[in-house]
């Protein structure tokens, strides 16, 4: 790590609070469209952008509460330059919400005192979250994905979060258009019902082939938007799961094209996934980046970070 001049408390032992569920949050409970499932154009209106503040400073108070750290995720998710154009903005245009979505977390990271707390400059795939269509190279995705990157460089973000990624190829080019800005990078592979990514790859595979392609640049992997009950039969022995270290989870069973159809939001049973989530850290101690994607809220991270921290 001599590489960054970052501070990242969250590569150590103690549970960090990860929640990736605003957007569906946004979008169903306080009934707000969000085109594109775009969360970063309400950076416009005050009152949206006062929303996501708030989502942010709920979040951390949580955190306080239970005694664990804290990742703020950047509402950036797929602030890139093709979804971007088809909700008419410019490379301009994302520059600015880039680097605004990152200025709202220095502010709420500023007043939480001395709540351990890192920013993440949220990265998302080019294309759907769900399917790996039109895939890249590495090299394509090196290229494509550093045009958001350059901009982080340019912040006060600690480290770069890939979310929701389908192939490893595109994993691998954020992993090298990071680290050539000399931020740190984590990636997170999303998997269907039956564990592995959507191109049928396994995880296993996809982190390894990531480690072989970048070096081992990544600070970590993570697995997120899936149920944990996909994820019974990803995990198996080896040097690679030790590179996995943690889920945030989506509360829906559902499989990504159910969600992907769904009018309506299925929120699951709270305390269930709290259980669920509390025993993958009973069964793998090194998990220590844990919380809630797709259909969850506050209720749902409350009840994962109380049970995981007995697990």
């Amino acid at each position: 790590m001599a590489l960054y001049r970052h501070n990242l408390p969250h590569l150590g032992a103690d549970i960090f609070a990860c929640y990736t569920g605003m957007d569906t949050e946004i979008l169903f409970r306080d009934g707000i469209d969000l085109p594109g499932f775009a969360s970063y154009p309400l950076l416009l209106n005050p009152q949206h952008k006062n929303l996501i503040r708030n989502y942010y400073c709920q979040l951390a108070e949580l955190a306080r509460e239970q005694n664990v750290g804290l990742i703020l995720d950047s509402v950036t998710w797929v602030a890139n330059r093709d979804r971007g154009a088809a909700l008419g903005f410019t490379p301009y245009d994302l520059k600015h919400f880039n680097m605004a979505a990152i200025d709202l977390l220095v502010d709420v990271r500023q007043k939480m005192g001395d709540l351990p707390t890192v920013l993440s400059g949220q990265v998302g795939p080019r294309g759907d979250g769900y399917t790996a269509d039109d895939r890249m190279t590495t090299e394509q995705a090196e290229h494509y994905h550093a045009e958001q990157i350059q901009v982080y460089s340019q912040t006060e973000v600690d480290f770069i979060s890939g979310f929701t990624l389908c192939y490893p190829e595109e994993a691998s080019g954020i992993v090298r258009a990071a680290t050539k800005y000399k931020l740190p990078v984590a990636i997170s592979f999303t998997v269907e019902t039956d564990g592995r990514l959507p191109t049928g790859m396994s995880v296993k595979d996809a982190i390894e082939q990531v480690d072989d392609e970048t070096y081992g640049k990544a600070i970590y992997f993570l697995i997120n938007c899936a149920h944990p009950e996909h994820l019974l039969n990803t995990f198996s022995d080896g040097v690679w799961l030790q590179r996995l270290r943690g889920v945030v989870v989506n509360a829906s069973r559902c499989s990504h094209a159910e969600l992907n159809d769904s009018e309506t939001l299925d929120d699951g049973d709270p305390n269930e996934l709290g259980m669920q989530v509390a025993k993958l850290r009973q069964q793998f101690p090194h998990f220590t980046i844990l919380g809630g994607c797709c259909g969850s809220n506050l209720r749902h991270m409350k009840r994962i970070l109380e049970q995981a921290k007995v697990a």
